[in-house]
C-alpha cells in the first residue's frame, strides 16, 4: 500500500471522529439525551485507532528512517499527534466535551503533511548528537502543550460567550468556564516550564556546535518572544487575576511567535529555499 495511502486513512479517520463529535457535543442541543459526561468507551477507543496509525506513521518516517528528516510536515504532525494524546489521557481525569472538534481536525491535516512535504535530509553529525534529539523532545512536548493550551482557551472564549449570549446555539456540552480556566493556566505553566528547557538545552547545543550559546537569528528571536509572552501572561494571571479574552489574545499571540519560531523558518527553507 503507497504510503501517502495510509496518511490519507488516518486523516481520514480524524476527520470522521471531529464530525462525529461536532454533531454530538456543539450542534445538539441543550436538553438532548447527550449531555457531556465525558468520552464513551467506544469513543475513547475509536480514538485510539487513528492515534496508533499516526504514531506508526511517525516512528517509520522519523526514527527508522536512515536520515534524520525533520521539517515543517513532521514538526507538525508530531505536534498534533501529542496534542491528541495529551487530550486523550486529560479527559481520562476530566470532562472535556467539545474540545474534540477543535484538535482533531488540527491532526486530520498535519498527519499527511510528511507524505507531501517529505522534507530534506539533515546532514552533519549534529543532526544524530543526543542533545539535539533532547532539545528536539523537548520542543515538540512545549508545542503541543500549547496547542492544548490554544484549545482550552477557544473554548473558554466559546463558553463565555454562551453564559452572555443564553441564546440556542446548541453548545449545550461544553465543560464549566472556571474548570476550563483551571486547566487551561496548568496547561500553559507545563509548557512555559518544557519551553524553558527547550531555550536551555538549545544553549547548550549551540555552544557545543556553534561554539557560542545563542545564535542571532529569526527562530532564537521568535522564541524568546513566545516565552517573554507566555512568561507576561503567567505574571498577569498571578498578579492581577487575568482571565478571559484577555488569556485568549495572550495565548493565541505567544502561539503565532511560536509557530513562526521554527513551522515557519523550517517552511522558507525546505519549500521557498529548498535548503536542509
Amino acid at each position: 500500500m503507497p504510503d501517502i495511502v495510509i496518511h490519507v486513512i488516518a486523516g481520514a479517520a480524524y476527520v470522521g471522529l471531529a464530525w462525529h463529535f461536532w454533531n454530538s457535543r456543539w450542534r445538539s442541543a441543550p436538553g438532548s439525551e447527550r449531555q457531556g459526561g465525558g468520552l464513551r468507551g467506544w469513543e475513547r477507543a475509536a480514538i485510539l485507532a487513528p492515534l496508533a496509525l499516526h504514531a506508526w506513521l511517525l516512528y517509520d518516517g522519523i526514527f527508522a528512517a536512515s536520515a534524520l528528516r525533520f521539517g515543517f510536515a513532521q514538526a507538525l504532525s508530531v505536534m498534533t499527534f501529542l496534542a491528541v494524546a495529551l487530550y486523550w489521557i486529560e479527559s481520562l481525569f476530566y470532562h472535556l466535551d467539545g474540545m474534540e472538534p477543535l484538535v482533531l481536525p488540527l491532526a486530520a491535516v498535519a498527519v499527511p503533511l510528511p507524505a507531501i512535504f517529505p522534507g530534506l535530509a539533515s546532514s552533519g553529525a549534529h543532526a544524530q548528537a543526543g542533545a539535539f534529539k533532547v532539545h528536539l523532545a523537548l520542543a515538540m512536548i512545549a508545542y503541543s502543550l500549547f496547542v492544548i493550551a490554544l484549545m482550552h482557551a477557544t473554548l473558554m472564549a466559546v463558553a463565555e460567550r454562551q453564559l452572555h449570549r443564553k441564546s440556542a446555539l446548541g453548545f449545550g456540552h461544553l465543560p464549566p468556564l472556571l474548570t476550563l480556566e483551571r486547566l487551561l493556566f496548568r496547561v500553559i505553566g507545563a509548557a512555559f516550564v518544557f519551553l524553558t528547557l527547550t531555550l536551555a538545552s538549545g544553549i547548550v547545543f549551540s555552544e557545543a556546535v556553534f561554539g557560542r550559546p545563542l545564535r542571532a537569528d529569526h527562530k532564537t528571536v521568535f522564541a524568546i518572544l513566545s516565552w517573554l509572552t507566555f512568561g507576561w501572561l503567567l505574571a498577569g494571571r498571578w498578579l492581577r487575576g487575568w482571565r478571559g479574552r484577555t488569556a485568549l489574545r495572550w495565548t493565541l499571540g505567544g502561539f503565532l511567535l511560536l509557530v513562526l519560531a521554527y513551522v515557519g523558518s523550517r517552511f522558507v527553507l525546505e519549500v521557498i529555499l529548498q535548503r536542509a
